[in-house]
């Protein structure tokens, strides 16, 4: 489906509106994960509310990649994310979540949630951090 519309700012952060017609023909519910392309930049979001609306998150990260800022004319493509949204999980982290008979409970979380764990343990610089970290996952899940 193709809109156009304007990047709404709201103070540093920027979101698409989604207009509720368009967000009911896509018909996955209020809050679907969608595959957009705006202006040629293309990323996998979920569609979020705030204050009664309907928005595509847009990062700063996003702005930086594609060049779009608040206030800026947009052509909108959205359609339904239907590919399984999984995020690799580090061996060091596997072996711990399976040590401690938590891997279910690591695999019931919200795809965003499991990517939050994991970018944190990928991310960390020195081996000791990385071991807390993996630790820490396993003590909030335990």
């Amino acid at each position: 489906m193709r809109f156009e519309t304007t990047m709404s700012q709201f103070g540093n952060n920027t979101g698409i509106e989604v207009p509720p017609d368009v967000l009911d023909q896509l018909g996955g519910g209020k809050r679907p994960a969608v595959v957009v392309t705006v202006n040629g930049y293309e990323y996998r979001t979920t569609v979020g509310t705030m204050a009664g609306r309907h928005l595509l998150p847009f990062a700063a990260e996003r702005r930086r990649e594609s060049g779009i800022a608040g206030g800026d004319a947009l052509v909108v493509d959205i359609e339904l994310d239907t590919v399984p949204r999984d995020t690799a999980v580090p061996a060091d982290l596997a072996t711990a979540l399976a040590d401690a008979g938590i891997r279910d409970a690591f695999d019931g979380l919200s795809p965003s949630a499991r990517k939050a764990h994991v970018v944190s343990v990928e991310s960390a610089k020195a081996d000791a951090t990385r071991a807390r970290r993996v630790a820490a996952v396993v003590a909030k899940l335990s």
